[in-house]
């Protein structure tokens, strides 16, 4: 598992990377909540660490941030603080989970290993997935290593075609029904979203997945199947 660590007390953090690395899991780490934040945003997780107690951006409102950001990643909060009020406030910013100070550390891996195996069984039927990219069908959010690109209804509509087909061809009257159905606009508004979603999805890349048939249609192109 690839997991980030957000906590602002350094022997707690030293002795969870002492842990987990011994099982050869990769972890990131933040000491401050900006930080953990934008970590968080930027790179794929398996499962996030979170300390309640943060400073520059305290965790339940890194919680909270990630979500209303789109970030679904499983998140397990850790406190000092046990009050009922102090836990239903993580769950109310929307955390997976919760552990007191001090906690065992093999309990520790069991929730992360349990939040990861639930995740997995409720994302699977929701996304598509071709190569390195990721379309979730959800939030319309699509990854390619490491990054999120949010696609607008019709840039969601042609790569969902194209992945759903992959590595067939999807001709140009079939992307035109699936956005349009029987009002289909001048062909200069379709390559126009063509060019947008290439320009989101390849530019930043070495490897170009969409590519024109000529006089056909677009299909996707697994890197090694030039």
């Amino acid at each position: 598992m690839k997991l980030l660590l957000v906590e602002d007390h350094k022997d707690i953090a030293g002795v969870i990377f002492d842990y987990f690395e011994i099982k050869d899991y990769v972890l990131d780490y933040a000491s401050n909540g900006l930080q953990g934040y934008e970590l968080a945003k930027s790179a794929h997780y398996d499962a996030i660490i979170l300390d309640v107690m943060l400073p520059k951006m305290d965790g339940l409102t890194v919680c909270k941030s990630l979500r209303e950001a789109g970030i679904d990643t499983p998140i397990l909060m850790l406190t000092a603080r046990d009050t009922k009020d102090d836990i239903v406030a993580g769950f109310d910013h929307l955390a997976d989970d919760y552990l007191v100070k001090p906690f065992d550390l093999e309990i520790l891996d069991s929730r992360l290993q349990a939040l990861v195996r639930r995740r997995k069984g409720s994302v699977a039927n929701r996304i598509l997935s071709f190569g390195q990219l990721s379309l979730d069908m959800n939030t319309r959010v699509l990854q390619r290593e490491g990054g999120r690109y949010s696609l607008n209804p019709s840039q969601y509509t042609i790569l969902k075609c194209l992945i759903q087909k992959a590595p067939d061809v999807v001709s140009k009257d079939e992307i035109c029904d699936a956005l349009w159905g029987d009002e289909e606009p001048d062909s200069k508004v379709l390559r126009s979203h063509i060019y947008q979603l290439r320009s989101l999805i390849d530019r930043p890349f070495d490897h170009a997945y969409l590519r024109t048939v000529s006089k056909v249609g677009y299909r996707l192109v697994a890197e090694g199947d030039e």
